[in-house]
């Protein structure tokens, strides 16, 4: 049984252990999981009026997620 806390890792610290760990089934299956919860995201509409608001947000979310999980 593994002891790692999936559900504590970043999108990309979670992506990498996988990387590192392809043997770990239960890494493989929550890195699926948060997989398929980051595809159904949907930010905006191409009519929405608050479209551009949106985006950078949304940049800006992605941005210090990435450098809170220490990629470079």
């Amino acid at each position: 049984m593994s002891q790692v806390d999936y559900a504590a890792m970043t999108y990309q610290a979670l992506r990498r252990y996988f990387l590192a760990h392809r043997d770990d089934s239960a890494a493989f299956e929550a890195y699926l999981a948060r997989r398929r919860e980051r595809s159904r995201v949907v930010i905006t509409t191409i009519n929405d009026p608050d479209f551009d608001r949106k985006i950078h947000a949304s940049i800006e979310r992605q941005m210090a997620e990435y450098e809170r999980s220490g990629a470079s």
